[in-house]
């Protein structure tokens, strides 16, 4: 199995970044695919970011602003954040996929392992 946590959270004004990593612990690090999801209150969890072959994918709503990056040799996964709205207020997980390369991975039905989640808040 594979743990995670998540890391970076906190409350900053519109406009400012944040960066949240994720440390991974367990199985081999790099036989995973990691992405990035988020969860408002009263809503679905939604796909923010995945790197997959060699290339970033991003939802629509971060495009531009948010970017993943990852680190093998720490077992880290991290997404920084910039020009952040209120509309970016969410819990963040990050998450692991054991399923085989073949597609973009968007869903969270597509990824085994969870963190906790790490709370973003941005005031207007």
């Amino acid at each position: 199995q594979v743990q995670l946590v998540e890391s970076g959270g906190g409350l900053v004004q519109a406009g400012d970044s944040l960066r949240l990593s994720c440390a991974a612990s367990g199985r081999t690090f790099s036989s995973y695919h990691m992405g990035w999801f988020r969860q408002a209150p009263g809503k679905e969890r939604e796909f923010v970011a995945t790197s997959m072959w060699g290339n970033s994918y991003y939802a629509d709503s971060v495009k531009g602003r948010f970017s993943i990056s990852r680190d093998n040799a720490k077992n880290t996964v991290n997404l920084q954040m910039n020009s952040l709205k209120p509309e970016d207020t969410a819990v963040y997980y990050c998450a692991a996929s054991s399923r085989p390369a073949g597609w973009v991975k968007r869903n969270p039905s597509d990824y085994d392992y969870w963190g906790q989640g790490t709370q973003v808040t941005v005031s207007s």
